[in-house]
């Protein structure tokens, strides 16, 4: 990870956690999506992403989004590992496991 992804990272994540210490999920799980974006083709900063929203899912009493990040949390890890994930896709269970989707420009430029 670039120094300027891992920052754009490490401020989307911090954004993140402060919002749902504050109890404004919906805010903690936008940037969490961004996060998600950013950090999904690195283990790490990818399981890490998967597990506060899996946070927010149990916080929600969401049955869909904590199953559904525990699988993405074994499957996203084995897929970092192996550089096979889908491309802008932002992590949550509204959006199919592996269905690509666009992009930022900004975020495009940071993953360069």
């Amino acid at each position: 990870m670039t120094p300027a992804l891992k920052n754009a990272y490490d401020a989307e994540m911090a954004a993140a956690i402060n919002a749902y210490r504050q109890g404004r999920l919906v805010r903690s799980f936008g940037h969490l999506e961004t996060a998600h974006v950013l950090g999904q083709r690195h283990v790490l900063p990818h399981v890490i992403t998967h597990w506060w929203m899996l946070k927010i899912g149990l916080k929600r009493r969401s049955l869909n989004e904590a199953a559904g990040q525990a699988v993405r949390i074994v499957l996203g890890a084995l897929g970092s590992a192996v550089g096979i994930v889908p491309t802008g896709n932002t992590g949550g269970t509204n959006v199919g496991m592996f269905k690509r989707m666009p992009i930022d420009r900004e975020l495009q430029d940071l993953m360069r």
